[in-house]
């Protein structure tokens, strides 16, 4: 595969991400107000719809404010790191099964490696150095105390989450996410079986994205914003740029490994649009529970990870292993 091919096909994830990003934004937007009896965005554009465009504008126009005693290159990068990380864990989501163009074979993804599963996980994982290396660099205490409750969720409900797709791994016996796909095709979808692992990684996947109720590391009423609250312009649009394309990220995983992928339901085809219908959905969850639960107290985060999912977890993988031990879906 040449270099010009996968930096075009690169060049074209990153619009449609952040082409998403944007609608998706303002769609939370009108949900949010629909869920609390008011408008939301109505102003700019029909149905508020040309919202995203006058944010950039605002974004871009704002000033580079830095704290005086933040060290310079840090506080530069954190953002970058945050945003390049998200964008490369979408890098190996499969869209839909291979097109055939003719005599061509294009995969919908911009690389495929045999453990995809692995590398997604990986990149992920990193994705913490952007939020913790932002809250250190600003000198600051509300956003260093952001940082360290941050970095401290993140290994907590990785955990569990890491254990929900440990169950999926042994349920299909490969890292590969296209075969994952595959086999729901034939047999049923991973949920049914593994029905505790996706309840798992739905919480999970909340509060790894740091979203409500589990945004303890911005906590507006308590740290103003926590971690990037010395942020503005354009790297403050970076971080938020990086929790929606994670978002998409962890709504595709939850599809592929739980909900059949792009296979339809009832034996209706296989399609990519039914893939984007899950995220949709998955999406949807997102901003659900955002606009219905009240923020955790920080005990209360740390308890319900340790004290709850992860022990679920450890039972969910004996169950899992029990239950492919016994022939599974054979």
């Amino acid at each position: 595969m040449s270099l010009g091919y996968v930096l075009v096909r690169s060049v074209i994830l990153v619009v449609l991400l952040l082409t998403a990003f944007a609608y998706v934004m303002v769609l939370e937007r009108k949900v949010l107000g629909y869920f609390q009896l008011r408008w939301g965005p109505v102003r700019v554009g029909p149905w508020g719809m040309l919202q995203p465009l006058a944010d950039a504008i605002k974004m871009m126009n704002k000033e580079d404010t830095r704290p005086a005693g933040a060290d310079t290159l840090l506080f530069y990068v954190a953002p970058a790191v945050a945003l390049f990380v998200a964008l490369g864990a979408f890098a190996v989501i499969p869209l839909g099964p291979v097109a055939h163009i003719g005599s061509l074979v294009l995969p919908l993804s911009v690389a495929h490696p045999a453990s995809g599963i692995l590398f997604v996980l990986a990149l992920l994982s990193v994705g913490v150095y952007g939020v913790s290396l932002g809250g250190w660099a600003s000198q600051s205490k509300y956003a260093l105390l952001g940082s360290l409750r941050a970095t401290a969720q993140m290994v907590s409900y990785e955990l569990a989450l890491g254990m929900a797709v440990i169950s999926a791994v042994v349920l299909y016996g490969t890292l590969n996410l296209n075969t994952m796909v595959s086999m729901q095709g034939v047999h049923l979808w991973g949920a049914i079986p593994d029905i505790l692992g996706f309840a798992i990684f739905l919480v999970g996947s909340v509060a790894e994205c740091n979203r409500a109720p589990f945004d303890l590391a911005e906590a507006e009423g308590e740290l103003v914003a926590g971690f990037h609250v010395e942020y503005s312009g354009f790297r403050f649009a970076n971080f938020v740029m990086a929790e929606y394309v994670n978002m998409f990220t962890m709504s595709a995983l939850g599809a592929l490994l739980f909900l059949g992928g792009w296979h339809g339901p009832f034996g209706l085809g296989s399609s990519v649009w039914w893939l984007l219908a899950k995220m949709a959905l998955y999406l949807f969850f997102f901003m659900w529970v955002r606009s219905t639960f009240p923020r955790l107290r920080y005990d209360q985060l740390m308890s319900f990870g340790w004290k709850l999912l992860v022990p679920l977890g450890f039972l969910n993988l004996v169950w899992i292993s029990t239950f492919v031990a016994l022939g599974g879906w054979h």
